[in-house]
């Protein structure tokens, strides 16, 4: 009999289940009944650290799943912990160097694209269709194009034609990720109502009226109502001489951007998520179906208010009742399912509060470290007519200019490479040829590398001629504004670990608090419903889920 640790209220069953299993010569349950629905949940900057602050408080659907399989220290182990890249590992079984969706946005040196602002537009967004005529990197046609490899539901309808797979999410790269090429329903959130593919009929009354109720919404001024347990968290915090966080303010009426920052976004989005499973009667055909599910308000309230604010205590303890919601929902149905649930990258609180709270290193990025302001200065020094280098953030993938000269070019990313390392708040630089000849990612997750967390998300195609790390608790926003105070993306675990949950009825609860991957997700699940996964078509591992002596994992 294999041994892991087990709440200990558990352990007198297992070992009562094994002994009746010797003498009567019964095997002890190896495997769940096989799902006829797959719930995939995303909670958009669910990082490990949120989870456990708020563990104690879990009264519905969080407190459900922590009576299954508790991965709490997961990690989306690369190091671009961005959205896109995150959601793209969730149900590929691959990390973002397979996946090819190495960050939200990623840069065309030798782009003609002309953006908004009538000038050259180097992004490429990361759900966009390039190919399409005006397109930019901010105003385009959603698509799955750029997703370089299949999803668990393309998989399963490519091996069973009558699976279905619905993904719902409040934000169109995160529905993409998760769907996948091949989803028969994909919808998001876009400007004030849910919406999806271009020229996909939307005909469904249950999505009409929840778009109804979300003007209905946006149309009233709304005034922050927090939970009695989350009055200590409000406090205010100076961002700099004008502008502070933690006053609860009213959301104006109209502000439909505001609304994502709220618990109510979450709402509407599982309102949809429950609408498509009974309209497209999911787990009622003989085929294994797949409802994908993202949940956003966590990372706009993240990004707008902090991590550690009592606007991110009242949508925790929101976010559980909504879970609940849907798998009380779930459990009327009386649908088999089988549950995931994680994120797509971690976070960290904004750099004043941190620095309050007993960690003073937290601190704002150099505006010096700007790409233009960095590139500019390389330009001169070697007399080139434009900015050296194109990036759109002070870290992560920078480029070098399609108009360097090949005779320049070695030399000028040379001096960038030099200039950035000098900064005191570079952690690390790596070129493209330092990164291609690192080992691939090998052993647990919290033990790699910087280089080898940047080589998880390396795509020779994609990404940029070198990759800035900066230190730890540098907020890459130089200045806090309205709905961006903190953010996340950086290559450390606060970014990087996630939960990883799983639950099925009847499932042995256990938490295992070593590391796993999100990429360890996909050959988990199609473990349950026996679907085949060539090994070396992803990077993940099945991961074992039973207690005891069965394994899912054969």
């Amino acid at each position: 009999m294999r041994f892991r640790w087990i709440p200990g209220t558990v352990i007198t069953a297992i070992l009562m289940s094994s002994a009746a299993s010797a003498k009567t010569g019964i095997a002890a349950p190896s495997a769940p009944v096989k799902p006829k629905l797959i719930v995939a949940i995303s909670i958009d900057q669910f990082s490990t650290d949120l989870f456990n602050e708020y563990r104690a408080r879990y009264r519905f659907g969080l407190k459900r799943l922590m009576q299954g399989a508790v991965f709490p220290a997961g990690y989306q182990s690369h190091a671009a912990s961005e959205t896109c890249p995150g959601h793209s590992t969730i149900l590929t079984g691959s990390r973002p160097a397979r996946t090819g969706i190495i960050a939200n946005n990623w840069i065309n040196p030798a782009s003609t694209r002309t953006g908004k602002d009538g000038k050259t537009d180097f992004g490429i967004y990361c759900a966009e269709d390039a190919s399409v005529s005006g397109s930019n990197s901010s105003q385009y046609v959603v698509s799955s194009k750029l997703l370089k490899v299949p999803t668990l539901g393309d998989r399963m309808k490519t091996a069973n034609p009558q699976s279905q797979t619905v993904s719902v999410s409040g934000k169109d790269r995160a529905a993409v990720m998760m769907g996948g090429a091949q989803a028969d329903m994909t919808l998001w959130w876009e400007a004030k109502g849910f919406t999806s593919y271009a020229g996909r009929p939307l005909t469904y009354p249950r999505l009409d009226a929840i778009n109804a109720r979300a003007a209905s919404a946006i149309a009233k001024p709304t005034p922050v109502q927090l939970p009695t347990e989350c009055a200590a968290y409000a406090r205010d915090v100076a961002t700099s001489s004008t502008t502070s966080v933690g006053t609860l303010k009213l959301r104006k009426a109209g502000d439909a951007r505001s609304l994502r920052a709220t618990s109510l976004f979450d709402t509407l989005t599982m309102d949809l998520a429950l609408a498509m499973f009974t309209e497209r009667k999911l787990g009622q055909s003989s085929a294994t179906d797949v409802l994908a599910i993202g949940l956003s308000a966590t990372d706009y309230i993240g990004h707008s208010f902090g991590t550690s604010g009592a606007e991110m205590c009242g949508n925790i303890m929101a976010l559980d009742a909504t879970l609940g919601r849907l798998f009380t929902a779930l459990d009327k149905s009386r649908v088999p399912y089988a549950v995931v649930l994680t994120a797509d990258h971690g976070g960290h609180d904004l750099p004043e509060r941190n620095a309050e709270n007993g960690l003073p290193s937290a601190e704002r990025v150099d505006v010096a470290l700007a790409p233009q302001n960095m590139g500019g200065g390389i330009a001169k020094a070697f007399n080139l007519s434009q900015s050296a280098i194109i990036g759109d953030a002070p870290f992560g993938d920078v480029y070098l200019s399609d108009k360097i000269p090949l005779a320049q070019r070695a030399a000028v990313r040379g001096a960038a490479i030099a200039k950035y390392r000098a900064h005191r708040q570079v952690e690390a630089v790596f070129s493209r040829d330092e990164i291609i000849a690192a080992g691939q990612p090998v052993g647990t997750p919290e033990n790699w590398s910087l280089i080898t967390r940047v080589k998880a998300s390396f795509d020779p195609d994609r990404s940029g001629d070198f990759v800035v790390i900066l230190k730890p608790y540098v907020t890459p926003i130089p200045s806090a504004g309205a709905g961006y105070v903190a953010t996340h993306g950086s290559p450390w675990n606060y970014d990087r670990r996630v939960p990883i949950l799983f639950w099925y009825k009847g499932i042995a609860p256990f938490e295992q608090p070593n590391g796993i991957e999100t990429v360890d997700i996909l050959p988990t699940l199609a473990s349950l419903i026996a679907l085949p996964i060539p090994a070396d078509a992803i990077d993940g591992r099945c991961v074992d889920v039973i207690a005891g002596r069965g394994s899912n994992c054969r």
